[in-house]
């Protein structure tokens, strides 16, 4: 496995016009320099899709008959150790793994192993995975030994039928028992909901009594304008969390909350059961002022922005220079000096603004 080295420093932009710096002054420059955007944010949260493959197909997510990226395209698991690998080095303290459904790709228990070494060495605050469920009654205890403390599951409803009907191929029940593994495993859990009209809406507030029975937090998530879905339609699928946090107000009594947790979520207690509701609200309200995080897709792409389509490649890098990571860090630094402000994702005047034609799967959730 690849290391950085302290080869190239003349050339690095810490030193433009200036005599080489001994190898050693460059390498401990680079490897304590943390990563910082444009914008003075510093990134310590990376979120690594590790497939484009699931074993549901959600209606908002992805269409039924997907065409996935032929698998020599994807990273290695020993490659997104070694690109994981750096950005810890370089200040990541939060890795969140995602797909597609992460836990169907094979030996993807070693990745998260792999990983635990960090959680060792300190240098990693945090790993965790947003999962389906569908694959956790197999291994829930595997993730809670290699250091998993949290997880979140995508859960939109608890109406069977419904469930079949928005995920096409799941079987709630296989989601439930997941659930139960998790929480035995001693895995806190949160369920991720995403919000939409004329589907779940007369499920809000079982969905949060459901939650605060099994003292799990919940999070609503506006659906975001992401990829060809086939013949659904976003602005049919939409529902604000404006609304629904009125809706949720008539039954509860709301203290918004002033806590984050590295993500996007702004969050609630709800008085009369103590329970915590978090909201995404990409669309209603921008969250971008605070954004420390980036997005590696499993083929290696670096989007900086959930809401734009600028990217660069770090499998190149990656995969030409494999004695050394400085190239690949270089690359990787200079992915976090094009970090844009914020997205463009928009509802308004009935139209899709700043829709992606790249489906949430590849991105990873």
């Amino acid at each position: 496995m690849g290391h950085a080295s302290a080869g190239g420093g003349q050339g690095h932009p810490l030193f433009v016009a200036l005599a080489p710096p001994p190898p050693t002054l460059y390498l401990r420059r680079v490897m304590t320099t943390p990563l910082v955007d444009p914008f003075q944010r510093a990134i310590s949260y990376l979120r690594v899709s590790v497939t484009d493959r699931c074993d549901f197909r959600c209606v908002y997510c992805m269409s039924e008959s997907m065409t996935f990226l032929p698998k020599a395209e994807l990273l290695t698991l020993e490659e997104l150790d070694r690109l994981c690998s750096a950005f810890i080095r370089l200040g990541v303290e939060k890795l969140r793994i995602t797909g597609g459904e992460p836990l169907v790709r094979k030996g993807i228990l070693t990745f998260f192993d792999a990983m635990s070494r960090h959680l060792g060495a300190g240098a990693l605050k945090e790993l965790t995975l947003t999962t389906n469920g569908s694959q956790l009654a197999r291994f829930a205890p595997q993730l809670a030994a290699a250091g998993v403390k949290r997880i979140n599951v995508s859960l939109d409803t608890l109406d069977e039928a419904k469930f079949a009907e928005i995920t096409r191929w799941g079987r709630l029940k296989q989601v439930l028992n997941g659930i139960d593994a998790a929480q035995k495993a001693g895995l806190r859990v949160k369920i991720n909901t995403v919000a939409l009209k004329g589907f779940n809406e007369d499920e809000l507030f079982p969905l949060a009594q459901w939650c605060a029975e099994r003292d799990m937090d919940l999070t609503f998530i506006e659906v975001m304008p992401m990829g060809d879905i086939g013949n659904e339609n976003r602005l049919d699928q939409y529902w604000s969390l404006k609304d629904l946090r009125a809706s949720l107000a008539e039954r509860y009594t709301l203290i918004d909350l002033a806590e984050r947790t590295g993500g996007p979520a702004r969050y609630v207690q709800l008085r009369e059961t103590g329970q915590k509701i978090g909201f995404i609200t990409p669309l209603t309200h921008n969250f971008c002022e605070s954004c420390n995080r980036v997005r590696i897709t499993c083929t290696g792409e670096i989007f900086t922005c959930l809401g734009q389509e600028d990217r660069a490649d770090l499998r190149a890098p990656l995969r030409a220079h494999p004695e050394t990571d400085a190239p690949l860090e270089d690359a990787i630094r200079a992915a976090i000096a094009q970090k844009p402000r914020g997205h463009d994702f928009d509802y308004s005047r009935q139209s899709l603004g700043g829709q992606m034609s790249r489906h949430m799967s590849h991105t990873g959730g």
